[in-house]
């Protein structure tokens, strides 16, 4: 029988360790990125329709989902939808997802896959800066705590500090508002920064980054959109997803080749850095660009379906 899992039962059958930890399995045992259909983006009244198919060894699915910008202000969601995997064998459905929900998890896991690919750059207790107070902003609080890295800071960069409500992490976190004089000081320490944001022009004067510093970008997948100015492109090493996705949809990316600030040739699929194809220098910025793809959905999705399945032992490690 078909499974409807909601967003409170995917909390609790996946954590955001175990969905990267699944984002790593697949890209080391040779999934191709390169393979995913193009994001469909379908214009609609009051914002977007998205759609985002894939298929592996492993199961074929869909994810359909609405974006709405102008809802947070009338107290609704800005992404609403659901997702549907189909069974591998015999494409019959096997669960239906929040669509929503698996957004959230799926965007923060990947970037926790990435930060777990070059943990060799942090510190024992790194400082993590976050821009933005969104849903996606806050789990990826959840998602680096997660990954062990030790008992370091974060500080969360927000337009209304007063609204964030914290996740629990045991006191070593602080909001501060965009505008204010500890959001440079925090960014010139920070060995992490995550850019969480809807901003259309870039955040911060990367100048203010240490030559170690590591930047994970998820604010958007539009072309003509970035939260990182050109000149932070210039002097790290940038990792996307997928190089043709990226030049399709990253406006991060897009933007800095336009502008003859970045090489494309000299960009680095996530793909390349799981197998240990390709390494990132630590004397310099390393960038991670994403801008969520449907394989990724898919992996996540099994991986809960998978749980569910199994009910008596959800995973959570």
């Amino acid at each position: 029988m078909m499974r409807f899992i909601s967003a409170a039962e995917m909390q609790e059958l996946l954590s955001p360790r175990a969905a990267g930890l699944a984002i790593e399995v697949a890209l080391r045992a040779g999934i191709d990125p390169s393979d995913d259909a193009a994001r469909m983006v379908i214009p609609v009244p009051s914002g977007q329709l998205l759609v985002m198919p894939a298929a592996t060894v492993a199961g074929v699915g869909g994810k359909i989902i609405t974006v709405a910008p102008d809802n947070p202000a009338a107290g609704r969601p800005r992404v609403q939808g659901l997702y549907v995997l189909f069974a591998a064998d015999g494409l019959g459905v096997r669960a239906v997802l929040d669509g929503a929900a698996l957004t959230t998890l799926r965007t923060p896991a990947v970037s926790a896959a990435f930060v777990g690919l070059v943990r060799e750059r942090f510190v024992e207790a790194p400082r993590v800066v976050i821009f933005g107070a969104g849903p996606q902003a806050l789990a990826h609080v959840t998602a680096v705590e997660a990954l062990g890295l030790g008992s370091g800071s974060f500080t969360i960069v927000a337009r209304r500090p007063a609204e964030v409500v914290l996740p629990d992490v045991e006191g070593r976190i602080s909001v501060v508002l965009a505008t204010d004089q500890h959001a440079p000081s925090a960014l010139a320490h920070a060995d992490l920064v995550i850019c969480a944001t809807t901003a259309r022009t870039p955040l911060f004067d990367s100048a203010a980054l240490k030559s170690s510093a590591t930047v994970v970008a998820i604010g958007s997948h539009e072309v003509d959109v970035r939260e990182l100015d050109s000149a932070l492109m210039t002097r790290a090493t940038v990792v996307v997803e997928d190089v043709d996705t990226a030049l399709r949809e990253a406006g991060d990316v897009f933007i800095a080749i336009h502008e003859r600030a970045l090489d494309a040739s000299a960009l680095v699929g996530l793909a390349e850095l799981a197998t240990g194809r390709v390494t990132v220098p630590a004397d310099r910025p390393v960038v991670f660009k994403s801008v969520g793809m449907a394989w990724e959905d898919l992996v996540v999705a099994v991986a809960v379906a998978a749980a569910a399945e199994g009910e008596a032992e959800p995973v959570s490690s």
